[in-house]
């Protein structure tokens, strides 16, 4: 099995197995960021407007922007995933060389798209390991058995709350690999996690800040954004964005003026080299109750942010968030605003639940009392229960499509962890038809089993949730979703412990508007380690973080192909799968049998499950846990009866 001891074996000079320009990039890319685009730091300020004044455009199908990047993007995934077919024993039916008779016809092409769930640093950390072995840049991810070259394949990449932490922040580092961020394992880098974001960074490698100066930083970051004179409001989450950006960042400051939107004019971005990052959050008035029925998911891509969904149907341009905006545009006297889609603020959006983090910081005695008076100010404006919102005032969409915009008719717009209405992979994004997307990755690192099972494996609550938005004709608007067995079926169909394949009769949808995508669903489960740690675990040294992305890998490639030695074969079949009916060609031997093996089919066991503890599949591998002592492997901590009432499903 893939260990990473490989992953962090590769120095600069490693050889990378795909000819396409993302994989020629060089290891040492950690030291390169995104691009600094904000005026004034993390404070939003006034820019030269641009020659046509930024507007709200109506949701009826891609900005021009993204229209145009798609032309550049889906050439450039055909060598990569002719590469990554070419490898895959087919039996006598020679995929690379069908993409090769396709050419450039895009619509005849597979279109893939990858989603991360969200979890905490569970999330990130799983999530992490299945994209290392989805890329082709990770020593090894390209030999028999192994998967490396999907990422590079795929034209859409999505996250939300923790993996929209891994994410952004390989974005963030100018789309670096997992392998090159965990290789830079110096004191104050990215992903080191081993103080609590609650005391900050180590101080050495880039950083260089103390305690004392980690709590200023951010307390002068927000505090800058509240005076620039614009009349913004803050909210828990500008704190707890800056704080995280501290983690995902490659900058000694955390990066202050490191925008989302900079993201489309990275070289590799820009030239369709990399697939695009959308993140997830959903739309809720403080006080208000949501659920997946009701609540309008707004995605952040680096050129637009807003929603699909019938009951907002707009997107305002990412860049100039901030200004204000009225009835869809920007009146002749208002100026634009940029910089306030700091990244790690969009980050922090997706993720707001964890707020909660931030409101310890009135217990540490070393955090000084200008920080605590702050926080009890928002505290005391937004009341207890809105302390998980994300502030977006003004309010980008305000007299926008009044007759079902929900936040029409507020000067602020509110949002929150785009997993708190039960969809806790980001779907929504990459279901809309406008997309065409044929088949979805769905890493799942849910938390959704409780006792008497073993606590924090997924059940695929996240699939039911999305699907039962789907058949919904008020909100759904056109998208189509596979019909998803309940929860307990999952379970007792252990579909919830290997790889599931949805979908697999595309005329099998929850609406006539469109044929439903492949779902991939590719749930965390134990390979060698046991990988469900508490959401709310915010410390890992880097032995523990490592041993989550080594069972990643493995959860992804199930064991480089060990558990099943045509597993990698039945990846390649499933992106072909729509390709396939679209363009009338037989399905391939090989290809049905991975259907046969690995499509649900339908059957259905509702009743109760027996508990749920899942056994390693391979050979557990020793870490030094946060107490130092060494341990075979780690089941979830418990965590304040408080916290867990209040997060009920990452």
């Amino acid at each position: 099995m893939k260990t990473v001891q490989h992953l962090l074996a590769a120095s600069a000079l490693t050889s990378l197995a795909s000819s396409s320009a993302v994989a020629r990039r060089e290891y040492d890319d950690i030291t390169r960021r995104a691009t600094n685009q904000a005026p004034n730091g993390y404070a939003p300020a006034k820019v030269d407007c641009p020659s046509t004044r930024p507007s709200i455009r109506v949701a009826n199908g891609l900005s021009n922007e993204e229209t145009e990047w798609l032309k550049k993007r889906r050439p450039n995934t055909i060598q990569p995933m002719k590469d990554l077919l070419g490898r895959l024993d087919f039996e006598g039916f020679d995929a690379a060389g069908y993409i090769n008779k396709l050419g450039e016809n895009t619509t005849a092409l597979p279109n893939v798209a990858i989603a991360f769930s969200g979890g905490g640093y569970r999330a990130m950390t799983n999530g992490a390991g299945n994209l290392a072995a989805f890329d082709s840049r990770t020593s090894g991810s390209t030999e028999k058995g192994h998967i490396g070259g999907l990422l590079q394949s795929a034209t859409y990449i999505a996250g939300l709350s923790g993996g929209g932490w891994l994410v952004g922040s390989i974005y963030a580092n100018n789309f670096t690999s997992v392998q090159n961020t965990i290789s830079h394992n110096e004191d104050g880098a990215v992903w080191q996690l081993g103080n609590s974001i609650l005391k900050g960074p180590k101080t050495g490698g880039i950083q260089l800040l103390s305690t004392v100066d980690y709590y200023k930083n951010i307390y002068d970051a927000a505090a800058a954004k509240e005076n620039a004179g614009f009349n913004f409001n803050l909210s828990l989450t500008d704190y707890w964005g800056r704080a995280l950006s501290f983690q995902l960042v490659n900058a000694t400051d955390g990066g202050p003026g490191f925008t989302f939107s900079s993201i489309q004019d990275d070289e590799d971005f820009k030239n369709g080299n990399a697939p695009m990052p959308i993140l997830l959050a959903d739309e809720r008035a403080p006080g208000e109750t949501i659920i997946s029925l009701n609540t309008t998911n707004v995605e952040f891509n680096p050129f637009e942010m807003g929603s699909f969904d019938p009951t907002l149907y707009g997107f305002a341009p990412l860049k100039y968030l901030g200004s204000n905006f009225s009835e869809g545009r920007l009146p002749d006297n208002e100026p634009c605003i940029a910089g306030f889609d700091n990244i790690g603020f969009i980050m922090g959006t997706s993720s707001s639940l964890f707020n909660q983090f931030i409101l310890q910081l009135d217990g540490q005695d070393s955090v000084p009392k200008f920080l605590k008076d702050a926080l009890t100010g928002i505290l005391s404006t937004i009341g207890d229960g809105s302390n998980d919102i994300a502030d977006y005032t003004p309010n980008p969409f305000l007299d926008y499509n009044n007759r079902s915009n929900p936040s029409a008719e507020g000067e602020r717009l509110t949002l929150v962890d785009g997993g708190e209405d039960g969809q806790n992979i980001p779907f929504n994004p990459l279901i809309q038809p406008i997309r065409a997307v044929d088949v979805i990755f769905a890493v799942d690192s849910s938390a959704d089993t409780v006792p008497d099972s073993a606590a924090n494996w997924p059940n695929g609550t996240s699939l039911v949730a999305t699907y039962q938005r789907s058949t919904n004709a008020t909100i759904q608007n056109g998208t189509a979703f596979p019909a998803i067995p309940d929860q307990n079926t999952f379970v007792n169909l252990g579909l919830n412990n290997r790889p599931t394949f949805f979908g697999c009769d595309a005329q099998n949808a929850t609406t006539d508007a469109g044929t439903a995508p492949l779902i991939v669903y590719i749930p965390n489960s134990p390979y060698v380690y046991n990988s469900n740690v508490s959401t709310f675990q915010m410390e890992y040294n880097n032995t523990e973080r490592n041993a989550i992305i080594e069972n990643g890998y493995n959860v992804a490639t199930q064991g480089n192909s060990t558990r099943d030695d045509k597993w990698s074969t039945c990846v390649g079949c499933a992106v072909l799968s729509r390709s396939f009916i679209r363009n009338n060609q037989d399905v391939p031997s090989v290809c049905q049998q991975c259907f046969d093996r690995y499509c649900w089919n339908g059957t259905v066991s509702s009743e109760k499950p027996a508990p749920y503890f899942p056994q390693l599949v391979g050979k557990a591998i020793n870490v030094q846990s946060s107490s130092g002592k060494s341990t075979p492997s780690l089941i979830c901590w418990g965590v304040a009866a408080f916290i867990t009432s209040y997060f009920t499903m990452c």
